[in-house]
């Protein structure tokens, strides 16, 4: 799903950069056209009746659209144009026609610097973004097609435009006989929320691979967030407990057993689907969101459901079950999920994510991201 994404993306990217080319040439050939009018004009208009004043447009529109340098000799096309025209009338050591070539001269040389200096804006623009798609995709690494008995398949949405990363992430880990996954809500949205999306993604990859039990493995998510909250805040009010924190699933699947088991901490319950029925994966004793963890005790135990074979599962989080329609009303995630139910977890999400889309009919306010298991056996 998340390849899915991307080719989408880099399609659109491709139609536009042919498109802006198709643009730059068509307006270049228009401007062309007439710069040539000019002089051509002059042939048959009365000697009091000038349109050399018309020659700054076509300078204006190819600098503004279609660079510094297409400016530049759309502008030396514009002066000859005026030098003819003065030619044509014997009038090109005229005061008049001094003046306005001198104008024109101006004019064009002040297009071409702005030009100039947009153009330099954007690759610098250019430049920082794709140094910060670099940066995300080192957080937001794709998920694998298949872990153990598991097929994979997940999709991103961040309610920041162009961002692909922000508060509401995952990430899977293997150990010797079970595959882990993590989905986390950071309080907040978007880019504002990278520095705990880092901190919780880095604690959890260190500790899934030490294959530690899960309740440990989870506690220290929570002392990872505790000292990042602590540590690096600029204020005390920066630290207060009840403004930064994130709320989180913990899912291990056993390779050689039939079940799934679940830590939740003030997550979204997961959501099995099997034989066409929807069913919320509610555990009795979910542990406070990561980052309150000192406010109350938990032990973090998991809570295990059953997971057969040709079962399939979703995790996500309320970027997708609170996203609202025109008329104010949820996603029905429940109702919507068990009717896709029979096709793989990529044909899922991706029936999801569209159906998402046409539920808010615009874009998402809060960051979304949704995960499909199935277990093959």
């Amino acid at each position: 799903m998340d390849t899915w994404w991307r080719d989408r993306l880099r399609g659109a990217k491709d139609r536009k950069t042919a498109s802006a080319c198709a643009r730059d040439y068509a307006l270049s050939a228009v401007a062309a056209l007439l710069i040539v009018a000019v002089p051509v004009a002059d042939l048959f208009l009365p000697t009091d009746i000038h349109v050399a004043h018309i020659l700054v447009v076509p300078v204006a529109l190819v600098a503004a659209f279609a660079g510094p340098l297409r400016g530049a000799l759309t502008a030396l096309l514009a002066v000859l144009a005026l030098v003819a025209a003065g030619i044509e009338r014997d009038a090109v050591t005229t005061q008049n026609v001094l003046v306005q070539l001198a104008s024109l001269v101006l004019v064009s040389m002040l297009l071409v610097v702005f030009a100039l200096s947009s153009e330099r804006g954007r690759h610098e623009l250019a430049c920082e973004r794709r140094i910060s798609e670099a940066a995300q995709r080192v957080v937001l690494r794709p998920l694998p097609c298949r872990s153990g008995p598991l097929t994979i398949a997940s999709a991103y949405r961040s309610a920041d435009d162009g961002a692909r990363v922000g508060g509401d992430l995952y990430a899977v880990a293997r150990t010797a006989n079970a595959t882990r996954l993590l989905i986390w809500d950071v309080c907040g949205k978007g880019l504002n929320s990278l520095g705990e999306t880092e901190t919780v993604l880095g604690a959890f990859r260190a500790a899934a691979h030490r294959q530690v039990p899960l309740p440990e493995l989870v506690a220290s998510l929570e002392a990872s967030l505790r000292w990042d909250l602590v540590e690096f805040c600029d204020t005390p009010a920066e630290a207060d407990v009840g403004e930064r924190f994130v709320t989180a699933a913990v899912v291990e699947v056993p390779d050689d057993e039939p079940c799934v088991h679940v830590v939740s901490c003030g997550h979204l319950p997961p959501l099995l689907l099997h034989e066409g029925r929807a069913t919320l994966l509610d555990v009795a004793d979910p542990a406070p969101p990561l980052g309150l963890g000192t406010l109350a005790e938990s032990t973090y135990a998991p809570s295990t459901f059953p997971f057969v074979g040709g079962d399939q599962m979703l995790l996500y989080t309320d970027g997708l079950t609170e996203a609202r329609d025109a008329e104010g009303g949820f996603y029905p995630l429940m109702e919507r999920a068990a009717g896709l139910t029979g096709s793989g977890p990529a044909t899922l999400v991706q029936a999801v994510t569209r159906d998402l889309l046409d539920h808010t009919h615009g874009p998402l306010c809060d960051d979304m991201a949704v995960v499909a298991l199935q277990r093959e056996h």
